[in-house]
């Protein structure tokens, strides 16, 4: 019987389709030209909403696997899919998808909950079903998320903040004439300007043109249009953002497992656990900033503080990281960027190699005696006599 090796894909936290691009169609024909004997498919979980408990959702997504499994092994009649299943998985997931995928299978193998996750003493159940082989994981903070990702996010909201000041102080003057908005940006205990990131162009006392005065005022008003017109816009959907809180919050449920820290702890020391008593393949591949990264000698007050090792996701200092392995994107500029291109050539200079790597853990986790044992189908009496006709 020939032996099916199934590549699921699962995007993360308000991921969808498209999350991968090309990649699981590149992926799947590389595993397979790697891996002749077998037949090897690739899936991709369909969008699903990412809210609510996240056990709940990684049952939905087990029923869903199961389903898919099963669809295979009875075309294929496999004689005792739990024994000596045709069909063996490898869960591939980006960012959160890392998460759904650990606990699908910490699942299959404890048939408990993540509280309760396999230790050196927990018996482990080898006959799961469906049967997976490996845990790809792209990006996944399986420990939270790196202080680097928000911190750099703050410093460039600030500096954000900083040039829409400036802008307003423009607007201000063009209304008010340059003194009155000296005046309006001042505070009670110092006279000094505010900072500006972007220098104004200077205005020309020469200038005498009414319709040069005009455009000053239309330039303005357009500006304080977009203002007010951003809050009328919120006051008529009030209704709808007082609702979103709830939407917001069911959200936040199900990325809440982030702030469990020794809940992360345990769904890690339970996939190692796994990789040593049923050689259940696993790994990280995680994104660096590379070239594109702000350093401290570029002036960044974040990097002074924190480093320039700029990652995504928190990194083990335990046994477990030899299951992490650094992406370099020598593009990106910043740490959400890098990790929501990564599957795209165009933005990830290095998603050849993230590609190849990838297809070499596959293939590595898949070889043994499972596949060496997939053999072609025999053909049938009637196909033999159509060959024979035919030829």
């Amino acid at each position: 019987m020939k032996k099916t090796l199934l590549l699921c894909f699962i995007h993360g936290f308000k991921g969808g389709d498209d999350t991968f691009g090309e990649f699981p169609v590149q992926l799947q024909e590389l595993v397979a030209s790697a891996l002749p004997k077998i037949d090897v498919r690739a899936i991709v979980y369909p969008k699903f909403e990412t809210r609510g408990d996240l056990g709940e959702c990684v049952s939905r997504f087990r029923d869903w696997l199961q389903e898919k499994v099963i669809d295979i092994e009875v075309t294929s009649q496999t004689p005792s899919p739990t024994i000596d299943p045709s069909v063996h998985v490898i869960l591939v997931g980006h960012s959160m998808g890392g998460i759904v995928a650990a606990d699908t299978i910490l699942s299959l193998t404890s048939d408990q909950p993540i509280d309760s996750t396999p230790s050196a003493s927990t018996p482990l159940n080898t006959l799961m079903f469906p049967y997976i082989s490996g845990v790809l994981a792209f990006d996944t903070p399986y420990l939270g998320i790196s202080p680097g990702v928000v911190a750099h996010g703050a410093e460039g909201h600030y500096n954000t903040a900083s040039s829409a000041l400036t802008q307003l102080g423009g607007i201000t003057g063009a209304l008010w004439g340059t003194k009155a908005a000296t005046t309006n940006l001042e505070t009670e205990t110092t006279k000094k300007e505010p900072p500006k990131a972007l220098s104004t162009p200077p205005t020309s006392p020469a200038v005498t043109s009414p319709w040069a005065k005009w455009g000053k005022i239309a330039l303005a008003a357009g500006g304080v249009a977009a203002v007010t017109g951003a809050g009328a816009a919120v006051f008529a959907n009030r209704d709808k953002i007082t609702e979103g809180w709830g939407w917001v919050g069911s959200h936040l449920e199900f990325v809440g497992c982030l702030m469990k820290g020794e809940e992360l702890k345990k769904r890690v020391n339970g996939l190692v656990t796994l990789n040593k008593q049923m050689d259940i393949g696993w790994a990280n591949l995680y994104t660096r900033l590379g070239n594109q990264a702000v350093s401290k000698e570029t002036g960044s007050m974040v990097g002074s503080v924190i480093g320039n090792q700029r990652t995504f996701c928190n990194l083990p200092k335990s046994e477990a990281k030899i299951f992490w392995r650094e992406a370099i994107n020598d593009k990106a500029q910043d740490e959400a960027g890098a990790h929501m291109t990564m599957f795209f050539p165009k933005d990830n200079p290095g998603f050849d190699d993230l590609t190849q790597r990838a297809r070499d853990l596959i293939v590595r986790w898949t070889r043994g005696e499972w596949y060496d044992s997939s053999i072609e189908d025999p053909k049938s009496i009637k196909e033999v006599e159509e060959e024979m006709d035919l030829g």
